[in-house]
């Protein structure tokens, strides 16, 4: 049975290993030190929420890393649904959708108006969960970006 737990300073350091698999998911370099600093300082200091999944007595299987914001519009808080991973060798087996359900959970048990998420173009194992959960891909605006370092 899976168990979710919000993840603390016990899980830095396992954590930070799956982080470095997510990352090099995204074509980064693979950089475990990097990966255990940033984690590290997001729990550290309550910068986001990490729930993470696991086997009873086993290592972290997924994580799942929300940010909180604000939407000026709705005049309300929200949370950003940013990090989803599951180990490639349990993908297919529900570990994702457990984690975003814990996510929807949290938001709703913390009051935010809404859980918004970006994923790749051709994530397209993503948008079916996305979906398939009642997300709604938005066809009315542009995301944009800009480095600034």
């Amino acid at each position: 049975m899976t168990e979710i737990i919000r993840a603390d300073r016990s899980h830095i350091t396992e954590l930070s290993y799956l982080f470095n698999s997510y990352r090099v998911f995204y074509e980064q370099p693979s950089d475990i030190e990097k990966a255990g600093k940033f984690i590290e300082s997001r729990i550290n200091n309550g910068e986001s929420t990490i729930f993470v999944c696991y086997e009873k007595g086993q290592k972290l299987d997924g994580f799942v890393q929300l940010y909180s914001s604000f939407c000026s519009v709705s005049a309300g808080p929200i949370l950003i649904l940013y990090d989803l991973f599951v180990r490639e060798e349990k993908r297919g087996q529900g570990y994702g959708r457990a984690l975003m359900d814990k996510a929807t959970e949290y938001a709703k048990s913390n009051d935010y108006q809404r859980l918004e998420l970006s994923t790749a173009l051709d994530n397209v194992i993503g948008q079916k969960l996305y979906e398939s959960l009642g997300y709604i891909k938005d066809n009315e605006f542009y995301h944009y970006s800009l480095e600034v370092k």
